[in-house]
């Protein structure tokens, strides 16, 4: 690897300040940006390593920049920037802009993961278990990573970025960064260990230090998960596309919803087994409780279509907090937090498998990391189902029902336990996805918002004069 320094001093506030305007424009087309429709006032630099100087044909430097917008902080991004005298066309799709100033003056920069001599530095950074700066590469040594690998970037993501490393590997790049243990690197270790074949296990991660280099301070001095290598599932089929692909065939999904389902309680089993479990009564059931209704509150205030629903919707809430006040208790564990058919992959040989654990990104980590029960991943895969079907022409609901009670059966198989079985548990929780989900459509996609309505229409039904 070429020479690797961490910019420090004068030269990390004047790279950042020639950048400033470039990325004013750049950073919020990307999909991955979280602060959409609210403008950047400005940026501060939390951590800046060069992996190839900028005096070479190609530069290459991995920057930790929180975008503040407002008076708030703002978040922390990874960039991963390259600077060549000019762009091939092959990477015109990835330009930032021209530097005018700066160390990287009469530079153009782009996103590097676009081009493979910097997606091949990461790979060897991995491999090697490199220090660079603040950086810091870790790996399983029971996993072999040969170098040479040759790298394709994945197109069609939103809240992350994903290389391909020769149908062996495949990195995942977190974009929207925060300091602490993330649960896509910390849940797949622990069910790794537990010998947990439902999720490949991470053979590499990348972490940043920031208190090793220059740059502001940030969560205590813990550490940034930048990145996660793991074993790619070749020839796999996304859950999501597997499904419409199905439907629009005309075929049922049952025995893959009842797969799929045994799956989920095998994950949920060794995350039980890996890590602290906790009970949930009536003093933790309130806030969680609380929470669900104020949620349900302010999407009323903000989707007028909802408000005929919700003290019908209210009652699935207050079912809940009802049984914890006679005393009922719930068991509480490490989940998925955001699973759905998009988050799992058939492998040719039919086996399923979980991937992206890194939960909700827009929820905070500490929440993203508390216990919770089981159902909640249940609740989201049978919404899944339910907008699968509704995306056929014509939409399918009799598909959706029969995928729900079919997954519900598969996950009894293997826990012994049927989600159906707790209704009032598994209501609220369904409650809660449908209401953000409608806030969701209304804001982004309102030609998607009759699919969470009709589930709204289902789920107050049982209270509905």
């Amino acid at each position: 690897m070429a020479e690797t320094v961490t910019l420090s001093g004068k030269t990390s506030p004047g790279l950042l300040a020639s950048l400033d305007p470039l990325l004013r424009e750049w950073l919020p087309r990307q999909r991955w940006f979280a602060g959409k429709g609210r403008p950047i006032t400005g940026f501060s630099l939390v951590a800046a390593t060069e992996l190839l100087p900028a005096t070479a044909r190609l530069g290459l430097y991995h920057l930790l920049v929180r975008a503040r917008q407002g008076a708030a902080p703002g978040d922390c991004y990874q960039l991963l920037i390259g600077a060549r005298e000019a762009l091939p066309p092959r990477l015109a799709p990835a330009l930032i802009g021209h530097v005018t100033d700066g160390p990287l003056a009469g530079r153009t920069v782009f996103d590097a993961l676009y081009d493979t001599r910097p997606a091949e530095v990461l790979l060897e950074a991995l491999r090697t278990r490199a220090r660079i700066g603040g950086l810091r590469c870790e790996r399983d040594p029971g996993q072999k990573i040969r170098s040479g690998l040759v790298p394709r970037r994945l197109t069609g993501e939103q809240s992350n970025s994903s290389i391909i490393y020769g149908d062996t590997f495949i990195l995942k790049l977190l974009r929207r960064v925060v300091p602490g243990v993330n649960p896509d690197l910390e849940l797949p270790l622990a069910l790794a260990r537990e010998g947990c074949a439902r999720v490949p296990a991470p053979a590499a991660w990348m972490l940043a230090d920031p208190s090793e280099g220059e740059g502001e301070r940030d969560g205590e001095g813990e550490s940034y998960v930048l990145a996660v290598l793991q074993p790619y599932v070749q020839g796999a089929a996304d859950g999501w596309e597997l499904a419409l692909r199905e439907l629009a065939k005309g075929e049922d999904f049952v025995a893959e919803a009842r797969a799929l389902g045994r799956a989920t309680a095998e994950v949920h089993g060794a995350l039980a087994r890996a890590l602290p479990t906790a009970t949930l009564g009536h003093a933790q059931i309130g806030p969680m409780v609380d929470g669900m209704t104020e949620r349900l509150d302010a999407a009323a205030q903000a989707v007028p279509a909802l408000r005929p629903y919700a003290p019908a919707l209210r009652t699935a809430f207050t079912a809940l907090a009802d049984l914890a006040a006679e005393g009922c208790t719930w068991t509480a564990q490490r989940i998925h937090g955001d699973l759905h058919l998009g988050q799992c992959l058939r492998a040719a040989s039919g086996q399923w498998a979980l991937i992206d654990f890194e939960g909700e990104p827009a929820r905070p980590l500490a929440e993203r990391r508390m216990p919770q029960p089981a159902v909640r991943d249940v609740a989201g895969m049978l919404r899944s189902f339910d907008y699968a079907a509704r995306s056929a022409d014509p939409p399918a609901p009799g598909w959706a029902h029969a995928c729900r009670a079919a997954y519900c059966s598969g996950y009894a198989e293997a826990a012994g336990v049927d989600p159906r079985t707790d209704p009032v548990l598994l209501r609220a929780h369904e409650t809660d996805k449908a209401v953000y989900e409608v806030v969701y459509e209304a804001r982004h996609r309102p030609d998607w918002l009759p699919v969470p309505l009709s589930a709204i229409h289902r789920l107050a039904a049982p209270d509905l004069p």
